[in-house]
């Protein structure tokens, strides 16, 4: 019973983890274009595309900057709420990350 007890306090002594999420650029498209995380989470956006691309949210919380074909950047979502981006190269292509 004693055991039991200690292991429970240990799991909520653990610390939290980040976790990681993936964005895939292709066909002019981001996928998945609506992704939820939690305050904390990073993204990797990766340009799968034959054409660069951006990730740019339109609050101003993270940018990829320019993505060639094969690159990757990562942004680490730091506000709750949701936040809306584009590629600031093609307007049309557009996602939201929404935080909690």
């Amino acid at each position: 019973m004693r055991t039991m007890l200690v292991l429970a306090l240990l799991a909520f002594a653990m610390p939290a983890y980040a976790a990681n999420h993936a964005v895939q650029i292709k066909g002019m498209k981001f996928n998945p274009s609506k992704i939820s995380v939690a305050v904390g989470d990073t993204i990797t956006f990766t340009n799968a595309d034959s054409m660069t691309h951006t990730a740019t949210a339109l609050d101003g919380s993270f940018d990829t900057g320019h993505l060639a074909t094969g690159k990757s950047a990562k942004v680490k979502v730091s506000a709750a709420g949701a936040h809306p981006f584009h590629c600031a190269i093609h307007s049309s292509m557009k996602g939201t990350v929404t935080a909690k």
